[in-house]
């Protein structure tokens, strides 16, 4: 087999990411990997602010390339080429991140591809795994929530996704009503190990529709107007309010993406696969209680549930030059006219998802 080794670049949200990524006889190895987050520089403001994000990646994207080469112990005459995330996302970020590509391509006479960052997720299981197509893949992170039926490099079924908030992003928002700090996800998960997630009743929107598709901002206003009738009565909430009020919201995601996910594995196994299995990728799948539901929901459909490490299943560099690595070995490539899309699907028959989330926008 003929090796390649590839930069990946990443800036699509708030996270500036460069990673070396070589493909040999063995399969996929990372060589380096470095991300440098944002957290700090949006803490004030309850979310990501476009302006500051891409200004931060005009800033880190060099330092970020440059640690990645080092920490694999090459040069950029090194490398076979550049994978850049050129879509979707926060259209400053992206732009950073194309145009740096683009300089790194021409200066060095490197090949350059475009890279959809939705598909970087996707694909990340055959880098880590070496996964057969096809494959179901749940993408539920803080910006997105798709279910996608992985046929190739570049071709995919979106059997539904959310309608408005994705779920990480709503976990965000729950912590914030509470008054909970941020990253809300990790929080709040805390906080629901210790209540009772059966004194609060909240609606699972779209249960009552057939299909994959979701909506969490109802489940977001339902918690929003139970919070306001406790402070209403009580003239606030206590702790006790507060962690039961977190496991009964986080039970309601986990039981709508285990449903929708019975849903997906239904039509995904129409299509006989000789391995089935369900991959999932995003901040979200960390959480242990929507962990350990789509664990059960794929034990009784016979299917394996495969999780790549926590660290790749967030926005990296890494899922980035892999997935440069799999377009350019089918041939793809892209000149210097490679632009930057805030928005671009990765199945293009599919009618385009409603909303936009404050982590970029939905595809």
């Amino acid at each position: 087999m003929t090796s390649f080794t590839f930069l990946g670049i990443e800036s699509s949200c708030d996270d500036t990411a460069a990673a070396i990524v070589r493909l040999g006889d063995l399969g996929g190895e990372i060589l380096s990997s470095v991300v440098e987050g944002q957290f700090a520089l949006h803490a004030d403001f309850g979310g990501v602010v476009p302006e500051i994000a891409a200004r931060a990646h005009t800033e880190r994207l060099d330092d970020c390339v440059e640690k990645a080469l080092a920490e694999a112990g090459l040069t950029l005459a090194h490398v076979d080429g550049i994978a850049v995330t050129s879509g979707p996302g926060l259209i400053g970020g992206v732009l950073s991140g194309v145009m740096l590509a683009k300089g790194l391509a021409a200066g060095s006479g490197k090949p350059l591809v475009g890279v959809n960052h939705l598909a970087g997720h996707a694909l990340t299981p055959r880098l880590t795994d070496g996964l057969a197509f096809p494959y179901l893949m749940l993408l539920v992170s803080g910006g997105h929530c798709q279910f996608l039926i992985t046929h190739g490099v570049d071709r995919f079924e979106r059997l539904g996704g959310t309608i408005d908030d994705a779920p990480g992003e709503t976990f965000d928002k729950t912590a914030k009503l509470l008054g909970l700090p941020q990253p809300g996800g990790p929080v709040v998960e805390r906080e629901a190990a210790l209540g009772d997630a059966k004194r609060f009743r909240f609606p699972k929107p779209l249960l009552d529709r057939e299909g994959c598709d979701m909506s969490f901002s109802g489940l977001k206003t339902a918690l929003l107007r139970t919070r306001n009738a406790l402070i209403a009565e009580k003239s606030g909430i206590t702790v006790q309010d507060r962690r039961d009020l977190c496991a009964g919201f986080q039970a309601t995601v986990a039981a709508v993406l285990a449903e929708k996910t019975r849903r997906a594995l239904t039509t995904y196994l129409k299509h006989s696969p000789a391995k089935p299995t369900l991959a999932v990728a995003g901040g979200v799948a960390a959480n242990g209680i929507i962990r350990a539901d789509l664990e059960v929901v794929c034990a009784a459909a016979g299917v394996r549930f495969l999780a790549p490490p926590l660290w790749l299943c967030t926005d990296n560099a890494a899922m980035i030059a892999w997935a440069g690595i799999e377009r350019f070995k089918a041939g793809v490539g892209d000149a210097s006219d490679l632009v930057a899309r805030p928005r671009w699907p990765l199945d293009i028959t599919a009618p385009p998802m409603i909303g936009s989330g404050k982590k970029g926008a939905k595809a």
